[in-house]
């Protein structure tokens, strides 16, 4: 669960973090730099929605019934997979194009005024934050009751993307961000498999779908959850000892189908960019 959620805070933390130094780095260069305090309004807004909409969901499926919990839950699960598998595939086509689709959507929201700044900034980051906080709660959902290493994981990949984020817009670190969303993208695939096959066994649960009870294997014996190369691959893949024909199958063309889609070579209608282009941000005089 830490190495997951890790990812899960890393990944979704930089790309927010982008979108943040991307508006700012334009407000610079532009001479702008008024307008700065409104795309953090719109930041700390976009924040603070995220924040209570995932305490008003955790609350209102904690005072639920058993079955109800596990269909919400399992339904949330799915969900989340879906607006992860929906952002994998959005970061790889408009990864090269993200600055200049910012920069113009900003030009537009300054003609319009300092509000206009704001709710763009906010429903930039709130994005983000909602796909975050949808995933990190069905990741928290498959840990055991009662521990912090999926909060701890994302604190500290959130943490790693801010400060990497900062960097990049001092000029500090340059790096390809293609094949950073390539090859965290290929990691989530495989993390929103087992978060999807989690949220199948809570369907079953439930029993609003069949098969709780016809296993594809039981690895109970050899590779229990609580062993470390167990708990390694729960953290990694949400591993589960005791899985269903249902999850089984589910998982497998799950993976077998999104990653085939995600690495299929694509047609370029533009030049490729240099493995060693900077990250297109560093704008600041």
């Amino acid at each position: 669960m830490l190495t997951s959620s890790a990812l899960i805070g890393l990944r979704e933390g930089l790309e927010a973090a982008l979108v943040v130094s991307i508006l700012i780095a334009f407000l610079v260069k532009s001479d702008q730099r008024a307008a700065i305090k409104w795309v953090w309004g719109g930041v700390a807004a976009a924040l603070l929605i995220c924040v209570g909409i995932g305490t008003v969901v955790a609350y209102t499926i904690g005072e639920m019934q058993f079955e109800h919990q596990e269909i919400v839950g399992g339904s949330l699960s799915i969900a989340a997979v879906g607006f992860v598998t929906w952002m994998i595939f959005w970061m790889r086509s408009t990864a090269r194009t993200l600055a200049k689709e910012l920069r113009g959507k900003l030009s537009d929201a300054l003609a319009i005024g300092p509000v206009a700044v704001a709710v763009m900034a906010l429903l930039a980051v709130g994005r983000e934050g909602l796909e975050t906080m949808a995933f990190f709660y069905a990741n928290v959902r498959t840990a055991e009751a009662g521990t912090r290493e999926p909060l701890i994981g994302f604190i500290v990949g959130i943490v790693a993307a801010v400060v990497l984020g900062w960097l990049i817009y001092r000029g500090a670190v340059t790096f390809n961000l293609g094949k950073f969303f390539t090859y965290t993208g290929v990691l989530l695939v495989f993390v929103a498999a087992g978060i999807l096959g989690y949220g199948l066994h809570d369907l079953q649960e439930a029993g609003v779908l069949p098969g709780l009870n016809t296993l594809a294997f039981d690895l109970s014996g050899p590779m229990p959850e609580d062993s470390w190369y167990g708990a390694l691959l729960k953290g990694l893949l949400n591993y589960s000892a005791q899985t269903t024909v249902l999850q089984a199958v589910v998982w497998v063309l799950y993976v077998v189908v999104v990653l085939t889609l995600f690495l299929w070579p694509r047609k370029q209608t533009t030049p490729a960019a240099s493995p060693s282009t900077p990250v297109p941000v560093k704008e600041h005089s």
